[in-house]
């Protein structure tokens, strides 16, 4: 049988006394969705963390297709396949729109700094066609952020930030993205628009999952298959948005009685 995509299986990981994730467990499919929700300090940027390597578990292991990728470094983990968004921008902002999305590329590129001294042509025509492909992941996602690629990302107003850095991460096609905060700082329309970019990305590479966390009941009622609660570092319910939602000790937890009803 074909194995999940991702499997993460008893993650653990203490910082002094505080127990930031205890022992969770996370399966994905391939072309799957799933949104991780939870109250803040409740572990979920950590386990983010852990699946991309930047924090190591002091218990449980990471597969990738089957294959352990719990100890390897970050950069590796993305060039197999795994990329992901932080909370806070991290877009260059001196540089253009396509200059940012052609340095997500660079796990799938072969020109380094002695290609480019030694067969200069041979590095500008990979550097062109990088461009053009920059260009046509932004236009996929927007043609007003197109109309806009020659232009310093710092210019950008924070919905089409968050977009623009999910072009660079998909710039690595790469097996799963890993969201954090996607719909943090848009208003309802932006949101709106980000639930349709995301569909039109599924649609345009099957194949791809996604993980997401998010705060935005909108966002988390209108696309993922699966829904997972955090707290205090803990699972404490996974399945379906429209049953996860009127779980008692999830309202207790996040989401509140008003949001049950909403």
């Amino acid at each position: 049988m074909r194995p999940p995509l991702l499997e993460a299986r008893d993650l653990t990981l203490r910082f002094g006394g505080l127990v930031a994730l205890d022992g969770v467990d996370l399966t994905l499919g391939h072309s799957e969705i799933l949104c991780i929700i939870g109250p803040n300090g409740a572990g979920k940027s950590t386990l983010f963390n852990l699946i991309s390597g930047i924090y190591r578990p002091q218990r449980g292991s990471v597969r990738l297709e089957g294959q352990d990728i719990t100890w390897l470094p970050a950069h590796r983990i993305a060039a197999a396949g795994v990329v992901r968004t932080f909370q806070t921008s991290r877009l260059f902002n001196d540089l253009t729109l396509v200059d940012n999305v052609v340095i997500g590329m660079h796990s799938r590129t072969r020109t380094g700094v002695l290609t480019a001294l030694l067969q200069p042509r041979a590095a500008r025509r990979e550097l062109n066609t990088a461009a053009r492909r920059a260009g046509e992941l932004i236009r996929s996602l927007s043609e007003d952020l197109y109309e806009r690629r020659n232009t310093l990302a710092g210019a950008l107003p924070q919905a089409d930030r968050r977009r623009l850095e999910i072009a660079r991460a998909l710039a690595s096609d790469p097996k799963m993205v890993m969201l954090d905060e996607p719909s943090s700082g848009m208003d309802d329309r932006d949101t709106d628009r980000l639930i349709a970019d995301i569909r039109r990305i599924m649609a345009q590479r099957p194949g791809l999952s996604f993980v997401i966390i998010e705060h935005d009941m909108r966002l988390v009622g209108a696309i993922p298959e699966r829904v997972m609660v955090l707290d205090y570092g803990r699972k404490i319910a996974e399945g379906c948005y429209a049953d996860i939602r009127v779980m008692p000790r999830v309202q207790e937890a996040y989401l509140g009685q008003k949001a049950a009803h909403a």
